[in-house]
């Protein structure tokens, strides 16, 4: 089990009054708690792809020669 903690944002009207139109019947904590979990999964899964993405760019011509040793290899045997 979990404890509730009270926190208090400050936020645009605009953004306080599309949050009271889109939560149900006005559960404005669990609307937030909800938006909250989406963004930190989202965003960790676009983090790792930048990351992986990076990674394979950094190792590329490094890949790149060592499949080309390989393949000369094939050719010799």
């Amino acid at each position: 089990m979990y404890q509730e903690i009270k926190i208090n944002i400050t936020l645009p009207e605009q953004t306080v009054n599309l949050i009271e139109q889109m939560s149900d019947k006005g559960n404005i904590s669990r609307f937030v708690e909800d938006a909250v979990k989406y963004y930190i999964e989202h965003a960790g899964k676009t983090r790792l792809y930048e990351q992986l993405k990076q990674g394979a760019v950094k190792r590329a011509e490094r890949d790149l020669k060592l499949s080309q040793e390989w393949n000369s290899l094939d050719f010799q045997a």
